[in-house]
Order: structure tokens, then sequence, then C-alpha cells
């Protein structure tokens, strides 16, 4: 009897320390390889590396660049222009047309016979045209600019803010994970307990052998069990890590928060109204192709336009070259000197009334891609608030779970001490053990998911509601 004594207190004894000096094992290898990472780091590191954020940001910079280049684009056109040549000046009555702008435009007095006389010529001029009045389709590029400027900024605050939601995603599967692995440690810990109490008895002709058996067995599943938690914890911190856009490193997660309920369940603050940035995206999207319409639509009219050109000649060829083939001189200075000048200034009006014919179709395309986006934007709003009423439903289950998960482990605790003394007295089998065993921890890994899923909960109703803050706000 005294041996049975000493085997039942002197197994739990041993078991204490165990559980304590494997516990600051594992704190210790964690932390001698690994970074502890807080969740607001996580986000801050993640905006400022992620590729795709940086992209959309500088993509909506180069968007605010090209509303200013609409605006630019009423300005008048002003050119300049200067030659200087060197060449005959023979000339022939009869029609010509410059096709492709490849004619010749020297000038003289058709002569009765070809001759090869040059000399030197130029021509300086400032062109200035304007189309002053379009019916308002300059103005309406400027909306389609703006409008467009509008829909790479949504975009951009979209892929923001789903980045932050896939970060805070994946650093709450991290955590999960990683508390999982100290359960099932603990759990490990147990079995090696039972196993190395059987073996004892077995070794003392207590028990059969094949009490020592199946704890072998139970601590071959407990370890098995614990490689893939590990397994997990290494694929849900490379997937942080993606996110974050750094080099693969291991992370110690922040376990501080999980075990407490946000407040923002408690404050009401979780019936928020949805004014996701995913929508206003997609609504900007329409925004754009209903400027894009109008332009069309404005297309139909003519336009009317401002125009001058004030030009300079110099030729080498005298004034009496008509009547005296020898009046020119092939000196440069004098035949680039401009000597004759001219205005010109009009006003006009150009209407290709084709493009009425063209336009059409161009408006009815843009009408039904207006139409589908419209349609788009309905269904992101329809999964929106399904999310939003799915989020709502999971926080109140989390909440009554949160509750619950504690007992569960006081209950399966308080059993496995009850069914282990009784076993160490030789009132039990092994196989009450195990299954009390087994049901501790089932109740730790509920207990661990739980915890969990009340911030995985309010992550989801933030993410519904495009209201990071909501969640955030609680570290």
């Amino acid at each position: 009897m005294t041996m049975y004594i000493c085997s039942s207190i002197s197994p739990s004894f041993y078991y204490m320390h165990l559980k304590k000096i494997s516990l600051l094992l594992i704190l210790y290898s964690v932390s001698s390889t690994s970074q502890t990472l807080s969740l607001k780091q996580a986000i801050e590191t993640g905006v400022a590396n992620y590729g795709i954020v940086k992209a959309k940001e500088k993509y909506s910079k180069a968007s605010q660049e090209t509303i200013k280049q609409a605006r630019r684009d009423y300005l008048p056109n002003l050119n300049l222009a200067a030659q200087q040549d060197y060449g005959t000046v023979n000339g022939q009555n009869g029609p010509l047309y410059g096709f492709g702008g490849l004619g010749v435009a020297s000038s003289g007095l058709p002569l009765p016979e070809q001759n090869w006389n040059a000399a030197f010529g130029a021509l300086y001029l400032v062109n200035m045209n304007w189309d002053f009045f379009t019916f308002g389709r300059m103005k309406q590029r400027v909306s389609i600019a703006k409008a467009n400027a509008e829909r790479y900024q949504k975009d951009y605050e979209q892929e923001l803010f789903q980045h932050k939601v896939k970060i805070a995603g994946a650093y709450l599967n991290l955590l999960a994970s990683q508390r999982l692995l100290i359960s099932q440690q603990k759990n490990l810990n147990r079995a090696e307990v039972v196993h190395k109490n059987a073996a004892i008895r077995v070794k003392n002709g207590l028990l059969a052998g094949v009490d020592s058996t199946l704890a072998a067995a139970e601590v071959s599943r407990a370890k098995i069990a614990l490689n893939h938690i590990r397994e997990q914890v290494k694929i849900q911190n490379n997937e942080l890590v993606r996110f974050i856009g750094i080099e693969p490193i291991d992370f110690v997660t922040d376990t501080t928060f999980v075990s407490t309920i946000p407040k923002a369940v408690f404050s009401g603050e979780t019936e928020n109204k949805i004014q996701n940035p995913i929508l206003e995206f997609y609504k900007s999207r329409i925004d754009v192709s209903k400027s894009q319409l109008s332009l069309y639509k404005k297309e139909y009219y003519p336009a009317f336009s401002l125009f001058g050109v004030y030009q300079t000649r110099g030729s080498g060829f005298n004034s009496d070259y008509a009547s005296n083939q020898n009046s020119f001189t092939k000196n440069y200075w004098d035949g680039i000197d401009p000597v004759r000048q001219n205005y010109l200034l009009g006003i006009g009006v150009t209407w290709n009334l084709t493009n009425i014919a063209r336009s059409s179709k161009k408006v009815s395309a843009q009408k039904l891609i207006t139409e589908g986006l419209e349609d788009e934007y309905k269904a992101i709003d329809i999964q929106l608030i399904a999310q939003n009423d799915a989020a709502n439903a999971r926080i109140e289950y989390s909440l009554l779970n949160h509750t619950e998960a504690p007992k569960q482990v006081d209950a399966a605790k308080q059993a496995y001490i009850q069914r282990s003394t009784l076993y160490n007295n030789g009132l039990t089998d092994l196989v009450d053990v195990t299954q009390a065993l087994y049901l501790l921890n089932r109740a730790e890994i509920d207990r661990d998911i739980v915890y969990t899923n009340v911030w995985q909960a309010l992550l989801m109703k933030a993410a519904a509601t495009g209201d990071f803050n909501l969640f955030i706000n609680e570290f």
C-alpha cells in the first residue's frame, strides 16, 4: 500500500515540474531564434513594404498628374518653324495634290524649258490654332481625368484596407497555431507522465505489459499531433511574412490580449453601417464610365477654332527673275535674309458628320459597360451585407463559446486528475486515463480556438463594414 501512495504522489510532483521545465524550454528556444512581433508592428511593416500597396499608391499619384495634363490640353497650339533651303524654282501649270505630305513647295513662273538655276531661300513662321469651343469636350476630358484619379485613389484605399485585414487575419492564425503548439506540448508531457507511471508499475509487476504499450502508443500519437501543429505554425508564419513583405523569419506573437473580450463588442460599436472601401472602389468605376459616356455624346457636335499665322520669307531669286533668268544670287546670307512678311487671322468650324454614326456606337457600348459595372456594384454590396450579417452571428456565438470554453477545460482537467489518481492507486484502467487525457487535450484546443475566434469575428466585422479602426483600436 505504501508503494501505491508513493507512486501516486511522485508522478504528480514529477508532472508539475516537467510541465514547467518544458514550457520554459519552449519559450527559450522560440525567443532565441525568433522575433517578437505585435499586431500593430506587423500592419505598419506590411503597409510600408508590400509591393502591390506601394504600386497602387504611385498609380494614384500619377493620376493626379493626368488631371493637370488634361487641363493643359485646352491651351492653344503655338508652333515656331524655320527652314533654310537650297534648290531650283522651276514651276509648271497644272494640278498638284501633296499626297501624304510628299509634295515639293518650290514656286516660280512656268518657263518654256527646264533650267538648273539654284539659290538659297528661307521661311520663318509662327502658327497658332485653338479649338476654343467644342461643346464641353475639353471640360469633359478633365472630368474623366478627375474620375480616373478618384478611381485610382479608391483602388489604393481598398487595397490598403484589404491588406491590413489580410495581415491581421494571418497574425491571428499564427497566434492560434502557437497557442495550439503550447497545448499540444502540454498534452505530450501528460502522455509521457502516464507512460512513465505505467512503465514503473509494469516493471514492479503491478500491471500487465500491455498498459505500458498502450501508454507508449499514446505518447507517439501526442508527438505526431505536436509535429502537425509545428507544421501549421511554420505555414502560418510564412503566410504572415509574405504579407509583411520581408525575408523569412520566425515570429513570436503577442498573446496578452487573446483571452480578453474586445471592448467594441460591449460598447455597441459593432453595429456600424457598411462604408466599405471596396464598395467605394466599385462606385468610382461607375463614375468613370459615366464620364466617358458623356464625352462620347459630345462628339456629335462640331468644334470652333481660332487660328493665326505670321510668316517671313527670304529668297536668292530677285523680283525680275521672270524676265531675266540670270537675276539671282547664290550668296547664302542674301538668300536667307527675310524680306517679305505675311500674316493671317481666322476663325473656323469643323464638323465631321460621320462622327455621329461612329459615336453613336461608342455611346451604346459605354451604356452597356456602365450597366455591367452597376451590376458588379450591386453584387459586391449584397456580398458585404451578407458578410456583415454572418460576422454579427459569429460574434454572438463566439462570445457564448468564450464563456463555455474555460468551464470545459476545468471540468476536463478535474476528470483527468481524478482518473490519474484512480489509475495510480489501481482503481481504474489505462483506457479511462487515456480517454480523460484526450478530453482534456480537446478542451484545451477548443479553448485556444474559441479565444481566437472572438477576435477573428471582430476582424470579420471590420472587414465587412469597412471600418478597420473597429478592430485595430483594441490594441
